[in-house]
């Protein structure tokens, strides 16, 4: 389905861009202009989804089953590893701060952009990101795969959200995630669901000479236009007959041959991980919702998104710069087979196993990982940024195209699959080394003394500065508001080149919803979390649901209400007479200097008995490094110091812990609440009032303009995803206040 960009939405994106930079003149151009379009650089961003530095070999790490990276590492090589780089420990947040330079204090992106999200918690309209900023120096922005920045729900764009942000072309998927693994395979004939990875496995064997009923080797693969292949795996090496099948996009039906007619259990229309996927393509101002029948939705994530990446590229004319970011899935959850031929030797290793189970899915991920880095030469082969030596081996000249790399994760390591020495249940969603530490490569021209290591600390909100930096623009001049950057180019040009920071920063949280809701609880691994959006993203993390919907009353049954917290499913549980379990901060931020890093954990807590609910808050304070192989990191077993503990550190550690522990306190004060300043340029004044009228006119529902929860009672701590009368009042009691927030600390 195709759908025009809504005229007044599109009329809003573009003033929001010259409200941004409505000093005149030149904008946000440095003072030595740009060079002209046919010299300025053009830049490919990669993004990884949920691989943390402990992954990557090319930086030291990887423990004894690091994936095989040889694509990625020959980029490395040939230009800088950035050692000491931190994102956000989830993926909104981490991929809001590389598109807009902002910690998520000021964004108010603190975990995973869910479905229950308001747009009080996704990338505003009136934010100058990244796409927008590079308009000023006539580049052309494109994004492929996962977006998860903002939409569709609750969201007057709702698909439209990557243009209504500034991309001129995507290829992908709004929401990020991939649907949970269909264990039907598409055909409702399998009623007990015993396909755990999605598809018809194999039984280690190969097709005899004929098909016998239910031959898992042979048999009719299926289309949703109706037409049939035969699929045979008649060599080991080949992937399992279903596989083979899934990844053409059909579904397979095991011993029966196309001239037999076709079950009428196979559902078309169904997600499947990797997979099938709601692929939605934006060109101009249209939008194109693909349906799940479509042969552009079905098919192996990863290798859709890089074709489509290749065939931009390729359009692209020479006169003008492009940037185009590959924003991979993989190896995000769910788990699922890759095509055995994207991997070293043109076979999976993974073809008969769980993908529920943790062991198993571990081996499935670092498959993912390498499918990924196979897809990514491609990438770079096909647009002719590489070559490939006799050998197969990738042959990167960074001097040979005018094209900037730039290879990041977008947060850390998920817990189950976390590489030693790093830490499993410090991982992705805490502020912690192993949640928060990212690989950085950039490569290309500027690059001076290639294959080399940064040790400074950078943050992924410093390539929101470097992206303007590659384009001749200052950011801090071209955006009107307080952005968290500093430079990263200095340290390309000049190996020598002194720390740009004198602290890092990082923090996640919950997300805006409705009358203050949350996640619901999801047990993983016998602690609880609310950080999966959903049930089924929850199940996808091999987690236990707790939320609404909770079905195992073998343990606590209160009719599959479920419960609202975690703290929630403790008092359950101590009131069922079971054993409490161990809840994971639900705010956790940290800040760092060269040496030493202070954490902060808020922790929702239930006080055995009373049926008192109380958050905790602690801090912990750790000395850290990156020694390779075996880094320093923030271990209970050599924490320093802990809230509570009456024996501070003493000399050197005392005045770190003091100094982080002011810079924390500034940095958590550094933007104040400005209510009915909904555009965000710093006064409230007849620009919010006509933008809240368009909006409470057009829409109605979730903005950025829902400043209160109109009750009763009112309560203006909290959103009701309404853009209403009580909203204009906000703005009409704080009309010409102007908002006092502060620089940026670095």
């Amino acid at each position: 389905m195709k759908k025009s960009l809504p005229t007044l939405l599109a009329a809003a994106s573009a003033t929001l861009i010259l409200a941004a930079c409505d000093g005149g003149g030149s904008g946000g151009l440095a003072s030595n202009a740009p060079p002209p379009a046919s010299q300025t650089p053009n830049i490919l961003f990669v993004i990884m989804d949920d691989v943390g530095i402990d992954q990557m070999a090319s930086f030291g790490y990887g423990g004894l089953t690091a994936p095989t990276l040889p694509n990625m590492d020959a980029v490395a090589k040939a230009g800088v590893r950035f050692r000491n780089t931190w994102s956000m420990p989830e993926c909104s947040p981490g991929r809001a701060a590389f598109f807009v330079g902002r910690y998520p204090i000021r964004t108010n992106i603190y975990q995973a952009i869910g479905p229950a999200d308001l747009a009080n918690s996704q990338l505003s309209p009136y934010d100058m990101t990244a796409p927008k900023m590079l308009k000023e120096a006539n580049y052309e922005s494109a994004m492929f795969g996962k977006f998860h920045l903002a939409g569709p729900e609750h969201n007057q764009a709702e698909n439209a959200t990557p243009s209504v942000l500034g991309w001129d072309y995507f290829y992908g998927w709004i929401g990020g995630l991939p649907g949970s693994i269909d264990t039907q395979a598409g055909d409702d004939g399998n009623a007990l669901k015993t396909y755990q990875c999605g598809f018809v496995p194999g039984n280690g064997g190969v097709a005899g000479p004929g098909i016998g009923v239910g031959d898992v080797n042979a048999g009719a693969c299926r289309y949703a236009d109706n037409s049939c292949s035969m699929i045979r795996r008649t060599d080991l090496r080949q992937d399992p007959a279903g596989l083979q099948c899934l990844d053409s996009g059909g579904i397979f039906v095991p011993g029966q041959t196309c001239a037999a007619a076709a079950p009428a259990s196979l559902q078309f229309d169904r997600q499947n991980g990797y997979y099938v996927s709601p692929l939605v393509i934006i060109d101009g101002g249209t939008v194109e919702e693909v349906p799940l029948t479509d042969p552009r939705a079905r098919g192996y994530r990863t290798r859709i998104e890089t074709d489509a990446a290749i065939n931009w590229i390729k359009s692209r004319p020479a006169s003008r710069p492009w940037m185009a970011t590959v924003s991979y899935s993989a190896p995000h959850t769910p788990w699922q087979q890759p095509p055995g031929e994207l991997l070293a030797g043109g076979l999976s290793v993974t073809g008969n196993l769980s993908c529920t189970d943790t062991g198993p899915g571990r081996i499935i991920q670092n498959e993912m990982t390498e499918a990924m880095d196979t897809e990514f030469g491609r990438l770079l082969v096909e647009t002719g940024l590489a070559r490939r030596a006799a050998d197969g081996s990738l042959l990167y000249d960074p001097k040979a195209s005018n094209t900037v790399i730039v290879i990041v994760g977008d947060n850390g390591t998920l817990g189950s699959a976390v590489k030693t020495p790093f830490q499993t249940d410090r991982a992705k969603g805490t502020a912690y080394q192993t949640g928060v530490w990212d690989p950085l490569i950039i490569a290309g021209p500027q690059v001076a003394q290639p294959d080399r290591d940064v040790e400074h600390m950078v943050n992924t909100v410093d390539l929101f500065q470097f992206f303007g930096e590659v384009a001749g623009i200052d950011a801090h001049q071209a955006v009107p508001r307080t952005i968290d950057s500093v430079g990263i180019l200095p340290y390309l040009k000049d190996p020598g080149q002194g720390s740009l920071r004198t602290i890092n920063f990082t923090i996640g949280g919950y997300n805006t919803q409705a009358n203050g809701g949350r996640n619901g609880p999801c047990v993983i691994s016998g602690s609880c979390t609310q950080i999966p959006i959903s049930k089924s993203v929850c199940e996808d993390n091999q987690g236990a649901w707790w939320g609404s919907g909770y079905d195992d009353p073998s343990v606590v049954d209160n009719g599959g209400t479920g419960y609202l917290s975690c703290a929630a499913v403790n008092e359950a549980l101590d009131g069922a007479g079971e054993p409490m379990i161990t809840i994971l901060p639900e705010i956790s931020a940290a800040i760092r200097n060269d040496k030493y890093k202070l954490v902060e954990n808020t922790v929702q807590t239930y006080i055995p008995g009373t049926g008192i609910v109380d958050p905790v808050v602690t801090k912990e304070f750790y000395a850290v490094d990156q020694a390779v192989p075996t880094p320093k990191l923030d271990n209970d077993d050599v924490i320093l110091w802990k809230s509570g503990d009456p024996d501070l550190p003493a000399g050197e550690a005392k005045a770190a812990l003091d100094a982080l522990n002011t810079k924390f306190n500034e940095m958590m004060a550094s933007n104040p609440p400005c209510p009915g300043d909904g555009n965000w340029d710093g006064v409230v004044d007849s620009r919010d009032t006509a933008d809240w009228a368009r909006i409470n006119k057009d829409w109605g529902l979730s903005s950025v303009y829902d400043f209160v929860f109109a009750g009763p009672p009112a309560d203006d701590t909290k959103r009701d995803g309404i853009t209403d009368g009580a909203d204009q009042a906000v703005i009409d009691a704080n009309m010409n206040v102007t908002c006092d927030r502060s620089h940026g600390l670095y």
